[in-house]
């Protein structure tokens, strides 16, 4: 059977479920990341790192590139850059070459010796723990400041990239594009301890499930609580199908 265009309780036009109270939002809101915890309790970055100077570095890649291609990139790049004086002092040849199979090579090469440079003038070669300190550095914006802060040190953070504000419109908690816009709405139905975690398990199930083109509603566990429910696959069968796990998660940043 096929999926109804428009589902009958799906978001209005500003972002909202009809009928739903800002309460009633709020306690949606909190269940659905409760769901997320059973759905994937091994949630975390699928970026590989040990600091966050390798994060840092990471993320800075994975842009436009998948977290997959990046983890094969990084153990020789991160054995022969260790440090910010490292990339600092890069050889852009060779780092370039390092890089090439992650896309946008020369504008990425570009920020990593940038991002040292700042890193050994302004911060004695150290990533900073701050967010008003992290998004002046070269090749961070928010979205990488709050990889950095919540994964490397531990500090709450909201990660908006595709695929959460992708879910976070269609799971009706708001209708804003703009990251930032969609990173403070958030944050004020999701206690703040949560940021980080409510991140990844948001980003795992966007990625399994809650896909772009053509969401797996019928075999979503989500299901009763999502006001998007029909926009995709919702026969059983034919939505299990199109549900991915293990090596077959497409894990773009």
């Amino acid at each position: 059977m096929p999926a109804p265009a428009s589902p009958p309780n799906a978001p209005d036009a500003a972002g909202a479920v009809p009928g739903e109270t800002p309460l009633a939002l709020t306690r949606r809101a909190r269940k659905i990341d409760r769901e997320l915890t059973m759905l994937y309790p091994d949630a975390h970055c699928e970026l590989d790192f040990t600091n966050a100077l390798e994060l840092s570095v990471a993320t800075i890649l994975s842009a436009q590139c998948t977290d997959k291609r990046v983890n094969e990139v990084t153990p020789a790049l991160f054995r022969r850059y260790r440090t910010a004086a490292d990339y600092a002092g890069a050889d852009r040849d060779q780092l370039e070459a390092l890089i090439r199979p992650t896309g946008f090579f020369r504008n990425k090469t570009t920020s990593l010796i940038k991002l040292g440079q700042a890193l050994v003038e302004r911060f004695d070669g150290e990533v900073p723990p701050r967010l008003a300190d992290l998004v002046t550095l070269p090749g961070f914006g928010r979205k990488t400041a709050n990889v950095v802060l919540g994964n490397a040190f531990g500090i709450p953070g909201i990660t908006v990239d595709t695929h959460f504000g992708r879910l976070s419109r269609r799971f009706g908690w708001t209708s804003e594009e703009d990251p930032v816009k969609v990173e403070h709405a958030i944050g004020q139905l999701i206690p703040r301890k949560d940021w980080t975690m409510l991140s990844h398990r948001v980003i795992f199930h966007g990625r399994r499930v809650c896909h772009s083109r053509t969401p797996a509603c019928g075999a979503c566990a989500l299901a009763p609580l999502c006001p998007s429910y029909g926009i995709g696959t919702i026969e059983p069968i034919a939505a299990a199908k199109l549900v991915k796990t293990g090596a077959d998660v497409a894990v773009s940043a």
